[in-house]
Formats: C-alpha cells, sequence, structure tokens
C-alpha cells in the first residue's frame, strides 16, 4: 500500500473514533424519557459500530472483502445520520445538536 493511501486510512480511522466518542457523549447527555433513550441507544449502537467496523475495514485481505466491509461501514453510518434527524426531527434534540454531526 502506498504512503498516500495509509495515511488516509489512518485519518479515517481518527475520524470514525472521533464520530463513535461524539456519540458517546451525546447520548450521555439525552433525556431519560423511554422515546430518547431508544432512539439513543439506536444510535449509540450503529454510531460506534462506523469506527468498529471500519478498523475491520482496514484489516481486508483482499479488495473483495475491502469493499463488502465497505458497504457494512456505509449502511451504519447512513443508519446513524438517520437517528439522528428522528432525535432532531422528534424535537428529542434541537437541530444545532445533531450538524455538528455532519
Amino acid at each position: 500500500m502506498e504512503l498516500h493511501t495509509l495515511e488516509k486510512a489512518a485519518e479515517l480511522k481518527e475520524r470514525t473514533k472521533s464520530f463513535a466518542i461524539r456519540v458517546v457523549t451525546l447520548f450521555h447527555s439525552l433525556p431519560r424519557s423511554p422515546d430518547a433513550q431508544t432512539l439513543g441507544k439506536q444510535l449509540l449502537r450503529s454510531g460506534t459500530s462506523v469506527a468498529a467496523n471500519y478498523r475491520s475495514v482496514c484489516r481486508s485481505r483482499s479488495r473483495a472483502e475491502f469493499i463488502a466491509k465497505m458497504g457494512v461501514v456505509m449502511e451504519e453510518a447512513d443508519e446513524s445520520a438517520f437517528w439522528l434527524e428522528l432525535l432532531s426531527e422528534t424535537g428529542v434534540l434541537n437541530a444545532q445538536r445533531t450538524q455538528n454531526f455532519a
């Protein structure tokens, strides 16, 4: 693997970890209402999964495995975006709190 590619992989590894940490922090700040906690737990699962699955991508043994695993990362990221939208659009969080995740 060339140096440029390794640097990009390391940067994305750090960015996905940072995203997971922000998700955990956001979850801790949610109201204790059942709806907020239910939506928050869904976000917690998908948001932390983005980083964990990206680490798995970095260990891919073939191009096909890389593509398949990256697909999982993209699915989890899209699901996280959905839960953030739902938290915002239901009024559990104000829109500004969820825009920080873009």
